[in-house]
């Protein structure tokens, strides 16, 4: 039933939207969504001949048409050197009368389309050897040529005002093309873009807008995904307007009684004549109340300014602004996300031409090099994690639920900070952190001039790397959440001396040229004795900290070997702050386990060994959370070698969640092993050991492994627990198995003698010489039935939101059997869908769109949304389980 509250505020929302148009049209600037309508045709092969460049997969032979120099000139905006600047040809482009781009094609037969779209997630996988895209870009189809093709309209109102394509990011290579005509593109999948459709378009509803994507095999080390997979814009303004991502916005002075805002504003003029304006821009408080972004209370005027220009020319404009008792931004949960807007007015004679908003926050920021990071003051310890772009079973399409969930989930266990790893992620994505409070390491890219993948970014590094790394520091330098600026991962030239460094040194002058936060790049391979650390603001390390292959688990072991080398940067650079860019690489698959169990408290997973944690058979890797990549660290080891050295500002994990792609240590899987949340966004054990850390007043205790294990009774089965409590006893059934405390085994509580008999496992733990926190583990029954629970039964019937529903096997007692794979089918009634379904297990090669999924350590996921408002009854039924059902309310 919808509350009469619920009905006001879907009213209020719709009413906020509805003015926010009208404000646009009133006050000259439209953003208009062009997600919908489109129609997409994708062949593993490119037909047409077409490419931007020569690749390793470019077809051979005469026919091949390179548009390299038509569209290198989108670039130049992001150019700073005028005599580097790249001018479009006066011929034909190639391609011209390509069949795709015309208005008389009929593309009736086409899939219809709703942005974002990732044409690869819906499968099937490719399985076995010796296939076209493998296990470490996530076996899904990324690999062939799309076209995506829609209508657009021009109208009167239109005509005296300048038309721009926006386009958040296509994977990749894109071209497009309107009315037939080349207007350019941007061959990065990442990079978010601009194109001036104006000089291409006519009067009425028939321009006709084509859309090219490019995607190779052997591009990426990930799932990149494919398609047009983020937001698509039209901006309709005057032709004197605020510039693409024309704002920016920083504060000094800060005070609780006051802070100085400036603001520096390029406005553009595209029109014939030159032309004075008057900007005036205001300060309000974010408008918390609607979560819709909008202006609230206005707390600073600057003062109006008045400039001059040019046609077909931009010009800057600054002013500062006091705001009095300014409420900071910060992390959660010391401190709070406050954000402002900044409304930026221009105006020609008493009329306003353009309206721009930039919201941002207040904040110092301190990189100390023996303190680590201090936000406002306060030291904020790092308790980050890497982040591939994939949202899971929905793929690279973005998706704003999506994202909010995995936000959620990581704050519940006590994240902090999140690394884009190894690109700029959607736009949105980072609007959502500011307000939830994360901090941000903002990352441009995985390589430079030296390959990794036969196609990946070391093709385009000469000719795109300086517009790549600008785009993405313009688009989101008035994020607070941002402390840092990554140009670089893991690249081949961190160990090639003077030429390395000197690659670093440009791109981070790219960096200080645009904003005042550290530049820095992570290194898994350079030492501190090298010049490439030196070019670089802070020091970001990649599992070298903890140290590589330094312990007798992983002796003999191919690959770098150094010992924990925190110690060795910080003598080298005293006056930089240094933090783990990735740390752990740990591997697991939830509910799983096996024995016997490394006495170790880090070790590799070796199959030929009979402790070393992983089963080839099932691909699946031990969940005691001790098994690790080669190179990488248990979550213990990480904890010891960081305690050790407190200057050290904290970690981002490799990894977060689990991503499609890259599954070590099973190549024939399709996603990784190295989240502590798993694909389906379900948590794995090692969650709670991060927990425990990093949430200290949240009482923790976490039994491992389960006790349904009847072919091991009066067999050795090993009882591990997660704690931030100092002390434990361990009782099965009632019987104490002693007490431990947690210093003498590193950062959990180790029973390693346990024998099984079923029945009841528990532990008391203490704290201060005071209960802390208990918990339970049972035997469970036989399967019997199937529950579900809905993340949220309220959704938007607008078919962007999402409903994440958790299916578990269950016993007679409602108790999960952690062992169940029933197959389970979901099925929806009303004006809802199923989009897609997981479980978290690696292995599954089932497409995600089927309705159908087996139960992986008891559990499954379904994910719905709603077209349209009303009832949406989601059903889950199983043979021999019987069904149950959720009811969810679209509005």
């Amino acid at each position: 039933m919808v509350s009469q509250y619920q009905i006001q505020v879907v009213l209020a929302l719709f009413f906020l939207i509805c003015t926010g148009q009208a404000l646009a049209r009133n006050t000259g600037r439209e953003r208009i969504s062009l997600n919908k309508g489109w129609r997409f045709s994708r062949s593993a092969n490119n037909n047409d001949n077409l490419v931007y460049d020569v690749r390793s997969d470019t077809p051979t032979g005469n026919q091949v048409k390179i548009l390299k120099p038509w569209i290198l000139p989108v670039a130049n905006p992001f150019i700073k050197a005028p005599e580097e600047r790249r001018q479009r040809p006066s011929a034909t482009p190639p391609g011209a009368n390509i069949t795709f781009t015309q208005i008389n094609f009929n593309d009736s037969s086409w899939e219809a389309v709703t942005l974002p779209h990732d044409w690869a997630i819906k499968g099937p996988f490719y399985t076995g050897d010796n296939v076209p895209v493998t296990g470490g870009m996530g076996r899904l189809p990324i690999q062939g040529v799309a076209w995506y093709r829609r209508k657009l309209s021009v109208t009167a109102a239109d005509v005296n005002r300048t038309i721009y394509l926006d386009i958040d990011g296509a994977m990749s290579y894109a071209m497009v093309w309107l009315n037939g005509n080349l207007v350019g593109g941007w061959p990065y999948g990442y990079t978010s873009f601009r194109l001036d459709l104006t000089p291409f378009l006519k009067p009425g509803d028939n321009n006709q807008l084509a859309i090219r994507l490019d995607n190779p095999v052997s591009s990426s080390r990930w799932y990149p995904g494919a398609g047009i997979y983020r937001n698509v814009w039209l901006t309709k303004v005057d032709h004197l307007h605020v510039a693409q991502w024309g704002t920016a916005v920083s504060s000094r002075n800060i005070s609780t009684e006051s802070a100085v805002i400036d603001v520096s504003i390029e406005l553009e003029n595209t029109g014939k004549t030159k032309q004075t304006a008057q900007v005036i821009t205001s300060i309000h408080e974010l408008d918390s109340r609607t979560g819709t972004g909008t202006a609230g209370k206005k707390v600073a005027d600057a003062a109006q300014t008045t400039v001059d220009v040019d046609a077909d020319h931009k010009q800057g404009v600054k002013s500062s602004v006091v705001v009095p008792n300014p409420r900071l931004w910060g992390p959660r949960p010391a401190q709070q996300p406050n954000m402002y807007i900044a409304v930026t007015r221009v105006l020609v004679g008493n009329k306003t031409v353009d309206t721009y908003s930039t919201e941002f926050g207040i904040r110092t920021i301190e990189h100390n090099p023996d303190k680590g990071l201090l936000v406002n003051g306060q030291h904020v310890r790092i308790q980050g994690v890497n982040d591939h772009h994939d949202l899971g079973a929905l793929g690279s399409a973005f998706n704003l639920r999506a994202a909010q969930r995995k936000l959620e989930i990581l704050a519940d266990l006590g994240v902090n900070a999140i690394r884009m790893s190894h690109n700029p992620p959607a736009p949105e994505f980072l609007t959502l952190i500011d307000r939830a409070g994360f901090l941000v390491i903002d990352e441009a890219l995985d390589s430079w001039k030296s390959q990794k993948t036969a196609n990946d970014y070391h093709l385009l590094f000469d000719d795109w790397a300086e517009a790549d790394v600008r785009a993405m520091l313009l688009r989101d330098r008035n994020h607070p959440s941002i402390i840092a600026w990554s140009v670089g991962n893991e690249v081949g030239e961190q160990t090639t001396g003077a030429a390395g460094a000197a690659i670093a040194e440009r791109l981070c002058a790219i960096v200080h040229e645009e904003d005042s936060r550290p530049c820095t790049a992570s290194k898994n391979a350079a030492r501190p004795e090298m010049p490439f650390p030196a070019a670089l603001d802070i020091i970001n390390l990649n599992y070298q900290g903890e140290g590589i292959r330094d312990t007798p688990a992983y002796a003999g072991l191919d690959g770098i070997k150094t010992g924990p080398s925190y110690p060795a940067f910080h003598s080298a650079f005293p006056d930089k702050m240094i933090l783990s860019s990735e740390s752990a690489a740990a591997l697991s698959t939830r509910g799983t386990y096996f024995f016997p169990v490394t006495k170790e408290n880090s070790a590799p997973v070796l199959d030929a060994k009979a402790d070393g944690g992983g089963n080839p058979d099932l691909r699946q890797v031990s969940a005691y959370e001790l098994y690790t990549t080669p190179f990488g660290a248990s979550v213990d080891k990480v904890f010891a070698t960081q305690d050790a050295h407190p200057f050290v500002a904290g970690e981002f994990v490799w990894s977060g969640f689990d991503y499609l792609g890259e599954p070590t240590p099973y190549y024939s899987a399709r996603s990784s092993y190295f989240g502590f949340v798993d694909l389906a966004g379900f948590k794995k054990d090692r969650a709670y050991l991060y927990q425990a850390r990093w949430r200290p007043d949240f009482k923790v205790a976490h039994i491992l492994p389960h006790w349904n294990w009847p072919e091991r009774k009066g067999l050795v089965t090993p009882v591990h627990v997660f704690t931030n409590a100092e002390e434990g006893e361990l009782f099965v059934n009632g019987v104490s198995q002693g007490k431990k405390k947690v210093a003498a085994s590193g950062y959990r509580l180790r029973w390693d003698d346990v024998e099984y008999q079923a029945g009841e496992v528990r532990v008391v733990t203490w704290r201060n010489g005071t209960v802390w926190a208990e918990e339970t583990v049972k035997t469970v029954g036989d399967a019997k039935g199937i529950s579900l629970e809905a993340d949220r039964n309220l959704i938007r019937g607008d078919g962007e939101d999402l409903s994440y529903i958790t299916a578990k096997v269950i016993d007679e007692n409602g108790a999960v059997a952690p062992r169940a794979n029933n197959t389970i089918v979901f099925a929806v009634e009303g004006p809802g869908e199923i989009v897609a379904t997981d479980n978290g297990d690696p292995y599954d090669f089932v497409s995600f769109p089927s309705k159908e999924r087996k139960a992986f350590s008891g559990l499954a996921l379904a994910i719905v949304r709603a077209r349209g408002g009303g009832r949406v009854t989601v059903t889950a039924s199983s043979k021999g389980l019987g069904s149950t059902k959720v009811e969810l309310t679209a509005r």
